[in-house]
């Protein structure tokens, strides 16, 4: 054998993975196919958000949560309906999930050295239900270091474990098969990368110098999914969500391709719910991009007006912030408009100053360096935007700023290819909501949400602008934003038991092969059924590549 266990992926699930497996004295071989600079993939990059229930950081703030409000957003927001199939061991990983971020999660992962953001994000607020989709409390903790502070105390074992003879790198490994004999897995086969020693995330050569065979006693998969292949994105895209888009901006690096899924079911290995995904609403093209097709997701606060491609304001819930696949839903599968790959945010400057964050841990350096002094001078303090959100204002080829509406939606037209928006519509919309703001009463949902948004201390002091009229000029200047759709991640994949392990497609566990993160569905094969509450990605691959390392580690004892 080469290894004890192969571990194929480098990211965040296949670090913990590797961390749990060599913490235990076993000997693991980690096979990437992208360069050592990539360690972390997809995690590295993300804003480092966590679910945790009742934490002490929520008590604090005055937030009243419990296991059992969580479970019941998490089956609200789920819609598990296949529980006799594909649905079958996902609803059991979710219990386990949520149960884990009610108890020993943040105590975990601060033994890792990951600590917090003293204010709780609100995301997805959802869909004006109580026994529907979405967050009924704030539950959206920001680790200090972003997806950058989540991922390093793993990348620092794996080092130290090869320092230790315990780990080898196969870096430029891709993996083209799974080795699986007698109903056991026994190995990976694939092709070996030229060397490449592109930046981190910078899309990567394809050019084979040779073939490598790998063997072990077990197979950790834990590969990611298909955000950065579009034409798998459409091939997958459920008709509940209408028509896929013609053109999307990518949330991933390319890297994150998919390929491992197909690769495991030619193995026997069962794949579910593979109609289940994510993508935002609220997507730009980076100004300086990174990978191909390289987009940036706006965290919202509640006050931007959102307008459909021909003008029209979005109903509830299809509000900033609250119900992310029923506003793609609503933008595909209304007639008139799914013909249009885009929507607009309609704002001021005092909006965009308070309450828009930028999805990234490249997009928040002071949360990233752990800068507590920056962090409070720019965000809590602070006068104008913030560095990132200032920088897209101006280079951003999605924004236009002007004085009056009519200027403003000028320059709106002239981003689409035909001029779609008609100005004096769109006067009389915000006008109607600008009437809305009077006094502490309002039948618009939207200005309900900000009102009961600004009842809460986080959000009142950090993340929600003081209640104005859009066309109150001290507000201004106007701000329009054109938003795409942004492709992110894959909710279905390889189905595995409480353990991680693969099932096979008899529904039967696979010897020796296991699963973990995006290429399970987070846990399960779909752990978070139709729709996620957010802060919840990190936290599948953490907790499924916990479970995969431990019961590969048992197994190879």
């Amino acid at each position: 054998m080469d290894a004890d266990v192969i571990v194929v992926g480098a990211g965040l699930a296949g670090l913990v993975a590797a961390h749990e497996l060599t913490s235990r004295g076993r000997r693991v071989a980690l096979v990437d196919q992208e360069n050592a600079a990539n360690l972390g993939g997809q995690a590295f990059w993300s804003f480092g958000g966590l679910f945790l229930v009742d934490s002490p950081e929520q008590r604090r703030l005055g937030i009243k949560d419990s296991f059992e409000l969580a479970w019941s957003d998490w089956r609200g927001s789920a819609g598990f309906d296949r529980l006799e199939d594909e649905d079958s061991w996902a609803v059991r990983w979710a219990r386990a999930y949520v149960e884990f971020a009610a108890g020993e999660k943040r105590s975990w992962l601060n033994g890792h050295g990951i600590t917090f953001l003293p204010t709780v994000g609100w995301a997805e607020r959802g869909d004006l239900t109580a026994h529907g989709h979405g967050n009924t409390v704030p539950r959206f903790h920001i680790a200090w270091g972003t997806g950058t502070g989540v991922v390093e105390p793993f990348v620092r074992y794996a080092k130290q474990a090869a320092r230790d003879g315990l780990l080898t790198f196969h870096h430029r490994h891709r993996v083209d098969a799974l080795v699986v004999e007698d109903g056991s897995a026994r190995g990976v086969r694939g092709t070996v990368l030229a060397e490449d020693t592109s930046p981190r995330g910078v899309a990567s050569s394809r050019d084979a110098i040779g073939e490598f065979e790998l063997t072990a006693q077990a197979v950790v998969v834990t590969s990611g999914g298909i955000g950065a292949d579009h034409d798998i994105v459409r091939r997958y895209w459920p008709e509940r969500l209408g028509t896929p888009p013609k053109e999307m901006v990518t949330g991933v690096p390319a890297y994150v391709d998919g390929r491992m899924l197909d690769i495991s079911a030619e193995a026997g290995v069962r794949l579910v719910n593979r109609d289940r995904m994510w993508h935002y609403t609220e997507g730009l093209q980076n100004w300086d991009p990174i990978w191909p097709g390289h987009g940036i997701r706006i965290l919202p606060g509640p006050s931007s007006m959102w307008f459909d491609a021909l003008g029209r304001r979005l109903p509830g819930p299809y509000l900033p912030g609250y119900d992310t696949l029923g506003t793609l839903k609503h933008l595909r599968t209304t007639e008139d408009i799914a013909g249009y790959d885009h929507s607009w945010f309609i704002l001021t400057q005092k909006i965009i100053e308070k309450e828009f964050a930028l999805s990234g841990s490249e997009q928040n350096p002071d949360i990233t360096a752990k800068d507590r002094a920056g962090f409070l001078k720019e965000r809590i303090l602070g006068k104008g935007a913030p560095g990132p959100v200032d920088a897209f204002l101006r280079k951003g080829a999605d924004f236009v700023t002007a004085p009056s509406v009519e200027q403003l939606v000028e320059k709106m037209n002239e981003l689409t290819d035909k001029p779609l928006l008609d100005a004096a519509g769109i006067r009389r919309q915000i006008e109607a909501r600008d009437l809305q703001i009077a006094n502490p009463y309002a039948k618009d949902a939207q200005v309900q949400g900000i009102r009961n948004a600004r009842r809460y201390i986080g959000d009142r002091l950090g993340r929600v602008a003081t209640p104005h009229r859009i066309l109150d000029p001290a507000a201004g200047p106007l701000i329009g934003v054109k938003l795409h759709i942004l492709t992110r991640k894959t909710l279905g994949g390889i189905q595995t038991d409480l353990d991680s392990r693969a099932l096979g497609t008899d529904g039967k566990p696979i010897e020796g092969l296991y699963a973990a993160g995006e290429v399970a569905g987070f846990g399960g094969g779909g752990v978070h059924g139709y729709n996620a509450l957010e802060g919840t990605f990190l936290g599948g691959c953490l907790f499924s590549g916990r479970a995969a390392g431990r019961a590969a580690a048992k197994q190879t004892a």
